[in-house]
């Protein structure tokens, strides 16, 4: 991914903490464990994304090796959600910052729209005018919470966004982003996508010196550890906090003069950098976010990077030591759009050769190859093409079921599924079908598809997924199930293709999805592949992926049913 002067650099990171990481453009010199002035040294700049060597070692193992510390309990005052509904990984939210653009806010407002695929259940903008932060959150698509009106109250040159996903209930509001808070030296508004593993223990620190949280979310730790911060200038206080911090973190903050672009030392989530043609500075989670509102992609915020805007143009600074980059390969698998560039990689061109690589590994005899739709679309165009196999539409998907609906009194089996997947007879009958998609994660969703598409006269399903087993949950802001309800957790692939019906079935070999990731391949995480986590949480407990039900204020967190991950131990 990057020059070869830049690897060689960094193998010396960990004994100077001086780092010099981006050797052409505006860069900001100082040791992050001694955060004073006098560390600063003249400005350079950056070239490329930073080049990671070391290649660590994944053995695939038919059980996750910590399986057995992750708790079952489902929260009683979680409303139930279908489970057809439920039986993909979910991308916990998407963030956007605009500097320098009289229309920033509704620039932002656009840029939710097309990465509302990230995160369906709550969407917030806070802009900055003559020194004052505004902001605007609400619940539902971003359609839902801004209106002209809405927007209006945002004036201003700076605003960040963001879209998220999260359980419901009372707190749901409260636990919106981006949030808002004002310190000694003014304000500041943050909007993160990630997950801390360390939140438990931050949280109970910040407690016990007097700091009152009003979310359940781990965001608001961060806002308290600048609060609390001694640092000057305010940048520091961004660096100091982060320091403290474990885990996956791709933040914006938002200040009266600034907007600071922050992304973890293991670049879990992705975060790019693009400019419109007057001159104003975009950060995206996704690419497709630029192209909306017609900014240039320029590159992507590197893992341990720190960028600080201000009218005296881009600086860019480390914000820690660099690891070995651990980027989330379910990025390119399932969460973003295909017409994004993730990681410095096309994600239609991922797709594309996953299937490509079913068709070579794992052929079978077939007329037609159909795609569970949206997310296996491209895969299976791979597989078709690859196979010399016409690719139709066998099954149609409707984008006007919400969340909950009316179920008829006398039950209709695969009620859930037939609502938003509608089988294609003509397409079908008679036929032996290659079914494609992304994962398979509980599986029951899966089994109603063969269901369905044999019921409309398939003589044969055959499904290909587009991924490795997926056996293990997420730390890093992937809300995947507990261990234990993830079938490839549980089953053999013969196992799950008799529990769904099909006449075969075949996952992407782990190995396969290395190779053509070629020398990028140790840049990525396969965690939910694996088992192998590149951050362990250190303490008794961590906080699930998504907020749990609780407004931070009544009641003990260590009460709350489901909230919390048993964590393996400390050596």
């Amino acid at each position: 991914m990057a020059s070869s002067h830049l690897s060689s650099f960094s193998s010396s990171i960990e004994k100077t903490h001086l780092v010099s990481a981006f050797p052409s453009q505006k860069l900001l010199y100082f040791f992050p464990k001694s955060l004073d002035n006098s560390s600063f040294y003249p400005k350079t700049s950056y070239s490329q994304s930073l080049s990671h060597t070391q290649k660590p070692s994944f053995k695939l193992s038919s059980k996750n090796p910590i399986s057995e510390l992750i708790s079952s309990e489902q929260n009683p005052d979680e409303p139930f959600i279908d489970s057809d509904d439920d039986d993909k990984p979910r991308e916990e939210c998407g963030v956007v910052g605009i500097y320098g653009d009289p229309e920033a806010s509704r620039l932002c407002y656009l840029a939710l729209h097309a990465m509302q695929h990230r995160g369906q259940e709550g969407a917030g903008i806070v802009a900055v005018e003559n020194g004052v932060l505004q902001s605007v959150t609400g619940v539902g698509l971003v359609s839902d919470v801004f209106s002209e009106s809405k927007l209006d109250q945002l004036p201003g040159e700076s605003a960040i966004g963001h879209v998220r996903y999260s359980t419901a209930g009372a707190s749901m509001l409260k636990n919106v982003q981006p949030f808002v808070a004002g310190y000694r030296f003014g304000s500041v508004g943050v909007a993160h996508n990630g997950n801390l593993v360390n939140y438990l223990s931050l949280r109970t620190t910040l407690e016990e010196s007097g700091s009152i949280f009003n979310t359940s979310s781990d965001t608001e730790v961060v806002l308290h550890l600048i609060a609390t911060s001694k640092t000057r200038p305010f940048f520091l206080r961004i660096v100091e906090a982060c320091e403290r911090l474990k885990g996956a973190y791709s933040m914006v903050f938002i200040t009266e003069d600034k907007l600071v672009a922050v992304r973890d030392p293991y670049g879990f989530r992705p975060l790019v950098m693009g400019r419109r043609s007057n001159g104003s500075i975009v950060f995206a989670s996704e690419t497709c976010a630029l192209d909306l509102i017609e900014a240039t992609y320029e590159r992507e915020v590197n893992p341990g990077e720190v960028l600080v805007v201000d009218k005296s143009g881009v600086q860019s600074l480390c914000l820690l030591p660099h690891k070995d980059q651990k980027a989330c390969i379910f990025e390119h698998i399932y969460f973003s759009l295909p017409n994004s560039v993730v990681f410095g990689r096309s994600v239609y061109e991922s797709r594309h050769a996953f299937g490509e690589i079913l068709a070579t590994e794992a052929p079978v005899d077939c007329d037609v190859v159909i795609a569970v739709p949206d997310s296996g679309v491209v895969a299976a165009l791979g597989y078709a093409e690859k196979a010399g196999v016409p690719f139709q539409q066998g099954l149609i998907r409707s984008h006007y079921v919400g969340r909950t609906f009316i179920e008829p009194s006398q039950k209709i089996r695969d009620f859930g599924v037939k609502l938003k997947l509608a089988p294609v007879r003509a397409v079908l009958e008679g036929k032996r079908v290659v079914v494609v998609d992304d994962s398979i994660v509980r599986g029951t969703t899966s089994s109603k598809i063969v269901r369905l598409i044999k019921e409309a006269g398939a003589k044969e399903v055959h499904m290909r997924i587009a991924s490795p087993p997926i056996i293990g949950s997420c730390y890093y802001g992937v809300d995947t199930p507990n261990t234990e309800e993830l079938i490839s957790n549980r089953m053999t692939v013969e196992g799950i293709r008799n529990f769904i019906g099909s006449d075969s079935l075949a996952f992407l070999p782990i190995t396969s999805l290395k190779k053509l990731l070629g020398h990028d391949s140790p840049n990525y995480c396969y965690a939910c592949f694996s088992g192998e986590y590149p951050v362990l949480p250190n303490e008794v407990k961590v906080k699930r992926v998504g907020d749990f039900v609780d407004d931070g204020l009544n009641g003990s967190l260590e009460l709350i049913d489901g909230g919390w991950v048993k964590a393996a131990k400390s050596n």
